[in-house]
C-alpha cells in the first residue's frame, strides 16, 4: 500500500484494562498518540497513551515505571485519572484504574474540545464491504469521524471505492487508504458529524455492558 498507516490513541469501551502487546514492531506505522501528564508520587513528567478503556489505559513513559506503582494520569481537559502499574513491557506500561471511568463522557470532551476530530474508538461489530457487485463480510476494528479500520480475509485493492454498512449508521462511501496483513484502513468520503458518531457510540456502549454482564 502507498500510504503508511496511522497510529493514534485508541479509545475502548471495554471494562478490562488493556493487554500486553504482542512482541510485534511498529515501524510500518506511524504514531501521533495523545499527551498526558504522568504523576508518580512527587514526580510530573509527560507520557504517550496508546489506549484507554474504561477499566485502565496503555501508555509510555519517558521513565522508569515499576509494577505495583501508584500513579496518576492527567488530560488536557483536566480530566484525571489514578490507578495502579500491572505490567511493563517494552517501554510500554499497563495501568489497572481505582475505578472504573466514563469513556463516552471523555470522548465527548475530546470531540468538543481543542481536538479538531474525535479520536479512534474500539469497535468489535460485523462490518459489511460493497466493492462493485462484491460484497465482503468483515470485522469492524475501530472508528472515527474520517474512517475505520476493518478486518476481513477478502483481497481489497488500494484506492479501492467500498461501501461500508455498520449497525446503527447509515451506510458510507470510502477508499481503502493501506493494508496491514488482512487489516485495512478506509478513510470516509464524508466525515461524519460527531452527534451522529457520538450516538452510534453509545450505542456500542450498551451492547458492551450488555456482554459484561452476562
Amino acid at each position: 500500500m502507498s500510504k503508511q498507516p496511522v497510529h493514534t490513541t485508541l479509545y475502548s469501551l471495554s471494562a478490562r484494562p488493556p493487554e500486553q502487546p504482542e512482541r510485534r514492531g511498529d515501524e510500518r506505522f506511524l504514531s501521533l498518540f495523545r499527551v498526558g501528564a504522568l504523576i508518580v508520587g512527587d514526580r510530573r513528567e509527560l507520557c504517550l497513551i496508546r489506549n484507554i478503556s474504561a477499566g485502565g489505559m496503555m501508555i509510555r513513559p519517558y521513565s522508569r515505571i515499576l509494577v505495583g506503582t501508584p500513579l496518576s494520569v492527567e488530560l488536557k481537559h483536566g480530566e484525571e485519572m489514578t490507578g495502579v502499574t500491572q505490567w511493563a513491557q517494552d517501554g510500554l506500561v499497563g495501568v489497572t484504574f481505582d475505578a472504573p471511568i466514563d469513556v463516552v463522557a471523555l470522548l465527548t470532551a475530546s470531540a468538543h474540545g481543542p481536538r479538531p476530530r474525535m479520536p479512534r474508538v474500539e469497535l468489535d461489530c460485523t462490518a459489511t464491504l460493497r466493492e462493485d457487485g462484491n460484497v465482503h463480510r468483515s470485522r469492524a476494528l475501530n472508528i472515527s469521524q474520517g474512517g475505520i479500520c476493518v478486518r476481513t480475509a477478502a483481497e481489497l485493492r488500494d484506492g479501492a471505492h467500498v461501501i461500508v454498512s455498520l449497525p446503527g449508521l447509515p451506510p458510507a462511501g470510502g477508499v481503502v487508504k493501506w493494508r496491514d496483513e488482512e487489516s485495512y484502513g478506509i478513510g470516509f468520503n464524508r466525515v461524519f458529524p460527531v452527534s451522529e458518531l457520538m450516538r452510534f457510540v453509545q450505542e456500542q456502549q450498551g451492547g458492551e455492558l450488555s456482554r459484561a454482564a452476562g
